[in-house]
């Protein structure tokens, strides 16, 4: 018997609301655990491989993401012209999420930071549309990066900030015409207070139309070193900065090496109430040890794996970390459902229009001219990517894992779906969600009306189903009264957003 013939359901796109990322089925905020993958550096990617491309390491790799018990891994460069349906279906069986860049080291696949009308050209802009095109057709992508770092110099503001607003532009433009699905676009920030925050405005503004602004924003940040807290990292004064942003926001990379082991102290602060409000999670640097020796785990040239203590550490953080409150995120997210509706009502998209200037970064020379126009309008040659059926064998590691001692690490060799990768039936996460004491004790607020502020009807929706049908199951003895409170309340604040 197939091992996903006990699986639960298919996974469900992720899509943005306002600033938050969330469940396209269930309307559930997704908040990001994850890491950055990519093995062997940029000399990982090569014409006959790349992080996605074996199979046999993906299920080895995959399993130990399990072990981390993380959402999303990040990806920062891939080859179009190889095969991704193994280990996309994989990630998508065991419930892990792509963020993917769509630019590479590869010549004439990224922009020269410093001269980059030379290399924004309709072969560059092919080659990212052939990453685009392919990974459009896997629901586990849950978004583009547009840029990684690209700002992080005097020279690369000067000259790039207009042409990283180009390429947001051209590939969300590609995505619309020509993907199954809208795909969220964004950027990865340099850990640069001079440029982080005046470009994140820039690149969030709208200047021609609503395609020129990015769907969410990455920072990567290495602020918290060592035994630090909220405020003595700086964390407090980076949630302030992105207070007032529309847009997702997350760690797109963190992790400070300065001190080792690392311990991820700030882990459960990411995840905490002090965070969720205006960040989406995060994505720890890295996976495997690369020379700058951000690794949590050490690959032989064999295809064995020695878990690092970083990695234990990082997965006793995650282990220990308390179920989000997302009765406090709830509130939240129906606060800035009716923020994006007041600001509606003097700005058809609810989109700032851009400066004039920014500090530090010069955008007097105007968004060029899109040279995509004929790519979009006939699309691109590449082959789609696309779930496939998976056997147990394939869920199997077939290579040892060690412990930081060299010792066999106690863990099993089989990936776990959690997921029917191949189902079209839905399904309801909040099956999943425990009781929080305080998530919730039938003392909803109510309106002026006396009508409470979550309540929910099938006319609310549009004509959906109720929320236990439309997400594909009808035992509602899994439910706790939390749970089901909440799923109403999420699907009454999409529908706010639904009507912005």
């Amino acid at each position: 018997m197939s091992l996903l013939a006990t699986a639960l359901c298919f996974i469900h796109p992720i899509t943005i609301q306002g600033r938050y990322f969330v469940d396209t089925i269930t309307n559930e905020p997704f908040y990001i655990k994850g890491v950055d993958y990519q093995p062997g550096g940029s000399s990982g990617v090569v014409d006959y491989k790349d992080p996605l491309s074996d199979a046999r390491a993906c299920a080895r790799d995959i399993l130990l993401f399990q072990e981390l018990g993380i959402n999303t891994i990040r990806v920062y460069s891939v080859n179009t012209d190889l095969n991704h349906d193994a280990c996309m279906s994989m990630l998508a069986a065991a419930g892990v999420y792509l963020a993917l860049d769509v630019n590479s080291p590869i010549p004439n696949h990224h922009l020269n930071r410093y001269e980059p009308w030379n290399s924004y050209n309709v072969e560059y802009l092919e080659n990212v549309f052939k990453v685009v095109e392919q990974f459009s057709y896997y629901n586990n992508t849950l978004g583009f990066f547009a840029g990684n770092e690209v700002i992080n110099d005097i020279t690369s503001a000067k000259n790039s900030a207009v042409y990283v607003k180009a390429m947001v532009r051209d590939i969300k433009n590609y995505i619309s015409y020509n993907s199954p699905r809208p795909i969220p676009v964004g950027y990865s920030a340099a850990d640069d207070l001079n440029f982080r925050i005046s470009f994140s405005s820039y690149l969030q503004c709208m200047d021609e139309s609503p395609s020129d602004s990015v769907d969410f924003y990455g920072v990567n940040s290495y602020q918290w070193c060592g035994d630090q807290t909220f405020y003595t990292s700086g964390y407090d004064s980076l949630v302030n900065d992105y207070l007032s942003y529309s847009r997702p926001v997350f760690l797109s990379e963190y992790g400070c090496n300065l001190i080792t082991p690392r311990q991820f102290g700030e882990v459960p602060t990411l995840y905490s109430n002090d965070m969720v409000d205006v960040f989406s999670g995060g994505l720890v640097y890295e996976f495997s040890q690369e020379p700058n020796s951000y690794g949590l785990v050490e690959l032989s040239s064999n295809g064995d794996v020695k878990l690092l203590e970083d990695f234990l550490s990082l997965k006793r953080q995650f282990d220990a970390l308390p179920e989000i409150d997302y009765h406090h995120v709830a509130q939240a997210m129906r606060q800035n459902a009716k923020e994006i509706q007041s600001i509606k009502k003097f700005q058809r998209f609810g989109l700032q229009p851009c400066d004039e200037t920014y500090e530090h970064i010069d955008i007097s020379r105007g968004i060029p001219k899109s040279l995509a126009d004929d790519l979009v309008d006939f699309g691109v040659e590449v082959q789609r990517g696309r779930f496939i059926s998976l056997s147990e064998q394939d869920f199997t590691c077939a290579f040892n894992i060690l412990d930081p001692k060299g010792q066999p690490y106690p863990i099993s060799k089989t990936i776990t779906p959690i997921i029917d990768h191949m189902s079209g039936v839905g399904y309801d996460k909040f099956n999943r969600v425990r009781h929080k004491s305080g998530m919730y004790n039938g003392d909803e607020s109510k309106d002026e009306n006396g009508v409470s502020e979550w309540e929910y009807s099938d006319s609310d929706a549009s004509g959906s189903e109720t929320d236990s049908e439309s997400m594909g199951n009808k035992d509602e003895t899994i439910f706790s009264k939390a749970s089901t409170y909440l799923a109403n309340a999420f699907h009454s604040i999409a529908n706010i957003f639904s009507h912005s």
